[in-house]
């Protein structure tokens, strides 16, 4: 019997870090209105992510929701767009 364990969330991101052992940080943008006046707001945040790939600094990428690696790292390198 296979249970379906749902959709994992994928994001689209930059790396900008890779001074760790095989953990790159990967910063996603995004854009959400105000509630109340209702002005475009650009958002970014910082992931952590597992790879055994060399990345670079400015390399485009896919990273999805995974297993924990570590404390902060819950995230995987799907796909690497450069």
């Amino acid at each position: 019997m296979e249970i379906n364990k749902g959709k994992k969330r994928e994001l689209k991101g930059t790396v900008v870090s890779n001074s760790m052992v095989n953990t790159v940080r990967v910063r996603v943008n995004s854009t959400q209105a105000h509630p109340v006046y209702k002005k475009i707001v650009d958002k970014k945040k910082i992931f952590f992510a597992h790879t055994e790939k060399e990345l670079n600094i400015g390399d485009k990428v896919t990273i999805r929701e995974s297993k924990p690696y570590s404390k902060n790292v819950k995230w995987i390198i799907v796909d690497n767009k450069e």
